[in-house]
């Protein structure tokens, strides 16, 4: 059988040999906390807030995020896997070597974040938001990034593969060298300036000039 999954080259996260079981507790989230080396599954953390926390070397799995404020969080060879993160706070958050696989992200805030070598592979992330980030070697593999919004970023070696970003908002974003043309780009938010350089099919370009107020005939 073939194989259809898409292929990256962006750094995907590492990990030790042996990880062990990591309870995650509320006596555990406090601000400057550091967790590494494990595995957090089939739980649910909960009205939660701490700043600067940082996690190394964990696998989330089948975690829900409810309600959780964790700005300036730090995110090092971390993956997480069908986990329920959306309307999350990460504000400022700093993110090396991370995937998210399968995951719901509606609304997840990762506004002024650094991202480095990062995977979001079959993720519903509409309403996310990403404005004012810097983003280099970042993946979007099959996501759901309806209504998303990037404006204000730094785009580096960015990938969006097979994605859905109709009305998304990437003003004041520098596109240039970006492939669109594998992803749904109707109805989205540029200026002239902001699509220079942007790879697109000739649908999509028609698109974008009557989005911009040009005449095609």
């Amino acid at each position: 059988m073939k194989d259809t999954k898409i292929k990256s080259k962006v750094l995907r996260p590492k990990f030790n040999n042996d990880l062990d079981i990591i309870e995650l507790a509320e006596e555990n989230i406090f601000d400057d906390n550091i967790i590494s080396f494990g595995i957090i599954s089939s739980c649910t953390l909960e009205n939660q807030e701490a700043d600067k926390m940082t996690f190394k070397q964990v696998v989330f799995k089948n975690v829900i995020f409810n309600k959780i404020i964790f700005r300036h969080i730090e995110l090092e060879d971390v993956r997480f896997e069908n986990c329920n993160l959306s309307n999350v706070d990460f504000d400022e958050a700093s993110l090396y070597r991370v995937e998210f696989i399968n995951c719901k992200i509606i609304g997840i805030n990762l506004n002024q974040s650094t991202l480095r070598d990062t995977t979001f592979e079959n993720c519903n992330g509409q309403y996310a938001l990403f404005s004012n980030s810097n983003c280099k070697k970042v993946s979007f593999l099959q996501c759901q990034l309806r209504a998303s919004n990037f404006q204000n970023s730094i785009l580096s070696k960015i990938e969006f593969k097979e994605s859905n970003l109709l009305m998304s908002q990437m003003n004041f974003t520098n596109l240039n060298g970006i492939d669109f043309t594998s992803s749904d780009i109707e109805g989205l938010g540029v200026n002239i300036a902001d699509i220079n350089g942007a790879i697109v099919t000739a649908m999509q370009a028609s698109s974008l000039a009557t989005l911009l107020g040009l005449i095609v005939k």
